[in-house]
């Protein structure tokens, strides 16, 4: 009897071993910063947290529309690490408050000016010699023989740097700007030996930058000096337009230096805090422990099953990178840098910023309402702060700056989106509603043409097309917030408003195309023709702009003369000549397969058309070649640019199975799931899990549904649906059937 139970009490501890081995890797490992840091991807590979100020990453100091964040695999040098960059975007500015260490002493050049004086200080590397995680970057500087490590939380970032012997020193560089970026004013003070405090301003694409430090190291400087120009100069304080510093230390000393970097937007103070409050402590490894445990923690919030490991490494990246922006722009002062050049204080919300909208309006700020519902809440709060200092919502905001960029005005399916989910609920819809009119109803980009015409005259506005496509979107989430507050004269304007898009259609040959003020089409019509931000069609052609009806995709149907019709045009996009015609064409026009173009915008939603017509097995077949092509694991990995997580939220959405045509309806239309499972945490604490059975790379189709246990013929599903919690299993095969989704279609405006 002992012998058996002693063989029992072995079993069980041989079952518990096994456990332990078995047990699943940290979600962390499947991340791969430097996926989009090649080809025209633009993302940075350094050190940050989810939704953090800081970006601690290299920058190599070459100026160019693929250095955008200040980092491009094709370079090798190194000019200093940034605390500040942008995620993927197309226009270059950031990578703010650069610092270099070097084992060099740092001497006088007066016969080189401003930058070059610095340029001999620059850093050598090897990709093999470079390592990034979320949370860690590291690099050996072949030169000079350091070893640089970084790592970060929300405000503050944290350096260290093993000399191999030489000088120990750091070159502070305040001056350094990329691409439009200049600075206007710039200070740095030696407060002891061990703290330096100053501001950088500057102006570019953000025209009036206010970026507060506070630096700290954990050993003191021997010397310092600071620089104008090329020359060196003993001071404790330095108040220039480019002004640098020399940070020198004991040579002797062998320890690691560690450098703490506190930022705010408003003041010195609020950046002392960021320390004092977020890193007191020198613990190095520890803070990078901390950074990788908040990003598990944020990945965890999707979990996927797939045999497929490449498809993981892709997918959990992606989850990484729609988390990067938009970032925290307030301090633990609750004081941030506003639109009206002052000094504003939040109450109840944190101000964020980075609001690249034309972009995420269309998946990024969706997937936000299933896995970061306390996100939404401040985001919209930031938008109603930016509402009240400058007078309209945001286009695309910059750190306290709105930079004009782009067009539309997709603050509002960002707000629509969020308050007919029911996730605003302190402030008043009303009050919600009086701002989204505001941003309508004024008279720039082209607004008084559209409310006067009906349409947007070619002869009277540049990119009229675009434009007039995408107000008539913005229009119809404006009726929606104005039929749920009970507004009917608001719900009634903007209503008829979403219909204009139709105006602009040419039946004759298919398009939306240009139409002059005499109401005649503008001639010289190639659907295929493209000039970059120089005619009626922004970033796209007729062929990639004339789907853009995703509140009204059974409207484009009837244009274009039925189902039938529709059909034949559809597929037409996907196989037609991928060439792009015009010696100006837009650059932003890639990944394309045909005519859709998935390296941009636009392009996102068209794949998921299919299901409108009840053909969901021809958008299964899109999508996944849109799967199986446009993302790899190289660092040329994106097809397009990374746009501050739109990319990645396509990607993370779509691969689960589902995607948000209309990002404002509160439907999702399923597609073709790559996992076996993705199960969602979502914030009310429940789970949605969508699981798939006979799942395989050729089994692409769905064959059947059911949700939570009775069967899902529709092609599509709600949010509430999701948030409910439960169980979507999916049935694929290698063939379509043809007769599931085939009716029950989704809403659309005119069905």
């Amino acid at each position: 009897m002992k012998s058996k139970i002693l063989f029992t009490l072995l079993l069980m501890l041989g079952v518990l071993a096994c456990q332990q081995t078995e047990k699943e890797p940290r979600l962390t490992k499947y991340v791969d910063p430097f996926i989009g840091t090649g080809g025209h991807g633009h993302v940075f590979p350094g050190a940050t947290t989810p939704f953090g100020m800081v970006q601690l990453s290299p920058v190599n100091g070459v100026n160019g529309w693929d250095w955008v964040s200040g980092y491009h695999t094709s370079s090798s040098e190194l000019v200093g690490f940034a605390h500040m960059c942008l995620s993927g975007t197309g226009i270059g500015d950031l990578a703010d408050l650069l610092i270099l260490p070097t084992n060099q002493k740092v001497v006088s050049d007066t016969t080189a000016q401003g930058k070059n004086f610095l340029q001999k200080y620059k850093a050598s590397y090897q990709h093999e010699k470079e390592a990034a995680e979320p949370g860690y970057y590291t690099v050996d500087l072949l030169n000079s023989g350091i070893k640089a490590e970084l790592t970060a939380s929300k405000r503050v970032g944290l350096h260290k740097y093993t000399f191999s012997g030489g000088e120990r020193s750091l070159i502070i560089d305040l001056g350094h700007a990329i691409n439009w970026d200049k600075t206007t004013d710039t200070y740095i003070k030696k407060e002891t030996d061990t703290r330096f405090v100053g501001y950088r301003k500057s102006t570019g694409w953000a025209s009036e930058q206010w970026l507060y430090f506070v630096i700290e190291t954990n050993q003191p400087v021997a010397n310092f000096n600071v620089a104008e120009g090329g020359e060196l100069k003993e001071a404790t304080e330095l108040k220039t337009k480019q002004g640098r510093a020399i940070l020198s230390f004991d040579a002797a000393e062998t320890k690691p230096l560690l450098v703490k970097v506190g930022l705010s937007s408003a003041s010195i103070d609020g950046a002392i805090k960021s320390i004092e409050i977020e890193m007191p402590g020198w613990d190095f490894d520890a803070q990078r422990k901390k950074a990788s445990d908040i990003w598990e923690a944020e990945l965890e919030k999707i979990k996927v099953k797939t045999p497929e490991e490449d498809v993981k490494t892709i997918f959990y990246t992606a989850l990484y990178h729609s988390m990067i922006a938009p970032y925290i722009h307030s301090d633990y002062n609750n004081e941030y840098k506003g639109l009206n050049g002052e000094i504003n204080k939040t109450e109840g919300f944190d101000r964020y910023t980075v609001f690249s909208l034309w972009d995420t309006f269309r998946a990024s700020h969706p997937l936000f309402t299933i896995t970061q519902e306390d996100k939404v809440h401040d985001f919209i709060h930031s938008f109603m702060a930016i509402y009240r200092e400058g007078g309209l919502l945001p286009v695309w905001e910059l750190v306290g700056n709105e930079t004009g960029c782009m067009i539309g005005y997709h603050a509002i399916p960002v707000i629509a989106d969020a308050w007919l989910k029911g996730m605003i609920k302190d402030i008043d819809g009303n009050e919600l509603l009086e701002a989204l009119v505001a941003s309508a109803m004024t008279d720039i980009e082209g607004l008084k043409f559209y409310r006067d015409y009906k349409y947007i005259p070619a002869d009277l506005e540049n990119e009229s097309v675009s434009k007039a496509l995408e107000y008539a979107y913005d229009d119809w989430c404006i009726a929606q917030v104005a039929k749920s507050v009970g507004n009917d004269e608001v719900y009634q304007t903007f209503i008829e408003r979403a219909a204009y898009y139709q105006n602009h259609f040419d039946a004759s040959t298919g398009f939306m195309r240009g139409k002059l003020a005499n109401g005649e089409w503008k001639q010289e019509f190639d659907p295929l023709f493209s000039s970059h931000r120089d005619d009626e069609y922004v970033e796209g052609n007729a062929w990639q702009y004339s789907w853009f009806a995703p509140h009204d995709i059974q409207g484009l149907v009837n244009l274009q003369g039925g189902t039938e019709n529709f059909v034949i045009k559809l597929d037409s996009l996907f196989t037609i000549d991928e060439q792009v015609k015009g010696a100006h064409a837009s650059p932003d026009i890639s990944g394309l397969i045909g005519q859709y173009a998935h390296g941009n915008e636009p392009s996102h939603h068209v794949a998921y058309a299919y299901n409108y017509v009840g053909k969901p097995w021809k958008t299964a077949e899109r999508v996944n070649e849109i799967h199986r092509t446009m993302y790899t694991t190289e660092v040329d990995g994106l097809c397009g640019n990374e746009d501050c997580g739109q990319m990645s939220a396509w990607y993370v959405l779509s691969s689960m199975g589902f995607y948000p045509v209309n990002p404002a309806d509160g439907n999702y239309i399923l597609g073709s799931p790559l996992f076996d499972e993705a199960r969602m945490t979502l914030a009310n604490g429940q789970s949605f899990t969508i699981v798939t059975e006979n799942n395989a790379p050729d089994n692409i189709y769905i064959q059947s549904a059911t949700l939570n246990g009775k069967p899902l013929n529709r092609s599509w599903f709600t949010h509430k649906e999701l948030m409910k919690g439960g169980e979507l299993k999916i049935t694929m095969g290698n063939a379509p059937n043809k007769e599931w989704g085939a009716t029950d279609l989704p809403p659309s405006m005119s069905n």
